[in-house]
C-alpha cells in the first residue's frame, strides 16, 4: 500500500475520533453552560485552533513520518473536531510568510462570505419549506 492510501486511512480514522470528540464536547458544554450561545462549537473551534497551531509547528522538520502525523492529527482529528482550525492555520501561515495584506483579505473575506452564505442557505431553506 502506497503513501496516499495510508494517509487516507489515517485521515478517516482521525476524522472519526475528531467528530466523536466534537459530539462529546458539544454535549458536555450544553449540560454545563446551557444553550445561550453555541459553547460547544466555540470550544471546539478554539481548542482546534490552538491544537493545529501547536501541532503544525511541532511537526516542522520531523522527517517523512510527519506527513502521516499531519494526515492523522491535523486533517483527521482536528479537521473532524473543527474546520475552523484550518482557517486559523492558513492565517498563521500567511502571517509567518509576512503576507499581512493577504491575511486580512482572506480572513475578512472568509468570515463575511461565510456569514452571508449561511444566511442565504437558511433563507433558501425557509423559502423552500414554505
Amino acid at each position: 500500500m502506497g503513501s496516499w492510501p495510508q494517509q487516507l486511512l489515517l485521515v478517516m480514522f482521525g476524522g472519526a475520533l475528531g467528530a466523536a470528540g466534537r459530539f462529546w464536547l458539544g454535549g458536555a458544554m450544553l449540560r454545563q453552560f446551557g444553550n445561550s450561545i453555541p459553547w460547544g462549537t466555540l470550544a471546539a473551534n478554539l481548542i482546534g485552533s490552538f491544537a493545529v497551531g501547536f501541532i503544525a509547528v511541532w511537526l516542522e522538520g520531523r522527517g517523512p513520518s510527519a506527513l502521516y502525523w499531519r494526515a492523522f492529527l491535523i486533517v483527521g482529528v482536528i479537521g473532524g473536531l473543527t474546520t475552523f482550525s484550518a482557517l486559523m492555520l492558513e492565517t498563521l501561515l500567511l502571517t509567518r510568510a509576512s503576507r499581512n495584506d493577504a491575511l486580512l483579505a482572506y480572513l475578512g473575506g472568509t468570515l463575511l462570505a461565510g456569514f452571508l452564505l449561511v444566511w442565504a442557505g437558511a433563507r433558501l431553506a425557509d423559502m423552500l419549506r414554505g
